[in-house]
């Protein structure tokens, strides 16, 4: 019977552990990238359409929540705070334009907060909670469930949130 020492308990309990990535995972992937393309073609949709503030800042909610981990710390790290830096800049001059407040969240808020809201189930059930408020201010933007109004635009609007349910649901 041989003993292992501290460094070598140490080392074969990070190698069992590096085989059990949780933050990996295909469903997670998934999430991570199809939840951000709906949420950007929402987003985008949003602006050239009726302009919802509330829309706005849930769409952004939900993307700080589901955006891919690679982007997501390329967005924290210094390349993210030159970016806010020029679009405070931008904001000075053009401030119509350039909506700098939702940009800067992702650069200011703490590590111990962003890191707990992309941990474990946490993202996914703000993301689920986040799509149900975005039904309902779509619902009452349209007219109601009765006097709804809607078009191609409509359509295409509706089958994204379907996406985003998915995408939150996988």
């Amino acid at each position: 019977m041989t003993t292992l020492g501290l460094a070598d308990m140490e080392m074969k309990l990070n190698s069992g552990f590096a085989d059990w990535d949780l933050g990996a995972t295909r469903a997670r992937a998934a999430f991570q990238w199809g939840g951000t393309i709906f949420a950007l073609f929402l987003l985008l949709m949003n602006r050239t359409g009726r302009r919802s503030h509330m829309l706005t800042n849930l769409l952004v909610l939900y993307l700080f929540a589901s955006f891919p981990t690679v982007l997501f710390k390329l967005v924290r790290g210094q390349f993210g705070c030159w970016v806010a830096f020029l679009a405070v800049a931008s904001n000075l001059y053009f401030p119509e334009t350039f909506p700098v407040p939702r940009f800067i969240l992702f650069v200011i808020t703490p590590c111990w907060l962003a890191d707990r809201l992309r941990d474990d189930n946490v993202p996914g059930i703000l993301c689920l909670v986040i799509a149900v408020l975005i039904t309902l201010t779509e619902i009452r933007g349209a007219g109601g469930l009765e006097n709804c109004q809607c078009g191609c635009c409509c359509l295409t609007y509706w089958f994204s949130l379907a996406c985003l349910f998915f995408f939150t649901m996988l």
